[in-house]
């Protein structure tokens, strides 16, 4: 799926670079320049497009995600301003000399839509980057019959941190030190920790800064997509991580189960893609056979049934599931609470629906409720390379459960 998705960005590209020159080339100050030389008239609106290609040398998702918005806003206008044209033109019964014909004897006059989509653009994407780097709080309340440590739990929910992508280590750590303010007496971290980028030093102070926090019942990690990495050229192994996670007191839980507080469970699932990697025999230099939970020689996760049957299922039952993706199975098994990251909320416009009609996740962001089991999906604290957040927000989440 994702080599199709590749394919899609680049092709769109392409054609987002020669449309773009053609519309750059119809701003007055060009057209001026230009006169009734066609050559030159593209050369000149190349410049801007070749200008953003150079950022794309230091940044070239950012550059890709900015060149895409802006195509599409234009094309957005200009499909618009074309159908105001064909309308005024038939309710005048008169043909409307064009705007921006490059041989009027006249001055070039301004070229509105292309102004209009520039301003447009630039706000729109402001506010994008401004959610993906700007960690919002979001809450959610609920209840339960079953028993819980003095009646109520507060869990805080973190995923997708990506550490380096909107923030290092330190700002990591900053946002942690805000959402402690709430006081929860767990914190979860739902995967994809750090990402194939992250340098060895943000990870190590990263690790030590979950160690840094002190809720009642402690730290519990369980990996996503990212965390392992996919090409060993971070500079340290998935073992190191796991180390200095374990050094932290973190506990890092890989389809296995802890009982807390002798009242609730905690279960850490297997990320789906590093099942899928063992199975496909490409492994990865974090694996780890005492925890692979190869019950059928596959070297795949455990199902969630497998790991729920021998539980006490009058004890409250939280999953760390990174990617949601397993929603009929969980609540088969009668877990109580499922928590996934993994989508970014959607990330960006249209994503989410795409997503959504293409049956990628259970679940993109949000509350669900499946029979007795809650779902929810948090959009993250951060993002994989994309500095902007159109669909959604960055955050972290605090859950408040109360025993009836």
């Amino acid at each position: 799926m994702w080599l199709a998705i590749l394919g899609v960005a680049l092709v769109l590209t392409a054609v987002g670079i020669v449309y773009l020159i053609s519309r750059f080339g119809r701003f007055a100050v060009v057209r001026r320049l230009a006169g009734n030389r066609r050559s030159l008239r593209i050369l000149l609106g190349a410049v801007p497009v070749a200008a953003l290609a150079v950022y794309g040398i230091f940044d070239l998702v950012n550059m890709v995600i900015i060149l895409l918005h802006l195509a599409a806003f234009w094309l957005i206008a200009d499909l618009a301003t074309g159908l105001f044209s064909i309308l005024k033109k038939r309710k005048m019964k008169t043909p409307a000399a064009p705007s921006d014909a490059p041989d009027s004897s006249a001055p070039p006059r301004p070229y509105i839509t292309g102004i209009i989509v520039l301003v447009v653009c630039a706000v729109y994407l402001a506010v994008g980057r401004y959610n993906a780097f700007h960690v919002d709080r979001t809450e959610y309340c609920l209840e339960t019959s079953k028993e819980l440590p003095g009646g109520q739990l507060r869990i805080l929910l973190i995923a997708d941190s990506h550490v380096g992508t909107t923030f290092d280590a330190d700002g990591f750590a900053e946002h942690l030190a805000e959402a402690m303010k709430d006081d929860p007496d767990i914190v979860i971290v739902a995967g994809d920790f750090i990402d194939d980028s992250t340098t060895r030093e943000d990870m190590l102070a990263a690790c030590r800064a979950l160690g840094g926090l002190t809720p009642k019942y402690g730290v519990y990690f369980s990996y996503g997509n990212h965390d392992k990495g996919y090409n060993n050229s971070r500079g340290y192994t998935p073992q190191e991580l796991e180390a200095a996670l374990t050094a932290s007191g973190v506990h890092v839980l890989e389809d296995e189960v802890e009982l807390v507080a002798d009242t609730f469970y905690v279960i850490g699932r297997m990320d789906r893609s590093d099942s899928s990697r063992r199975r496909n025999g490409a492994g990865n230099s974090g694996d780890n056979s005492a925890n692979n939970g190869d019950n059928n020689g596959t070297g795949g996760r455990r199902s969630i049934a497998d790991l729920t049957k021998e539980l006490d299922r009058s004890r409250y039952m939280i999953d760390i599931n990174h990617q949601p993706n397993d929603y009929e199975a969980e609540a088969a098994a009668g877990v109580d609470l499922v928590l996934s990251g993994h989508t970014h909320g959607g990330q960006l416009i249209p994503l989410g629906p795409i997503g959504r009609l293409m049956g990628a996740n259970d679940r993109t962001y949000g509350l669900e409720t499946r029979g007795e089991t809650t779902f929810i999906v948090t959009s993250g604290i951060s993002d994989w390379e994309i500095h902007y957040k159109t669909g959604t927000k960055s955050e972290y989440v605090i859950i408040e459960i109360r025993q009836k």
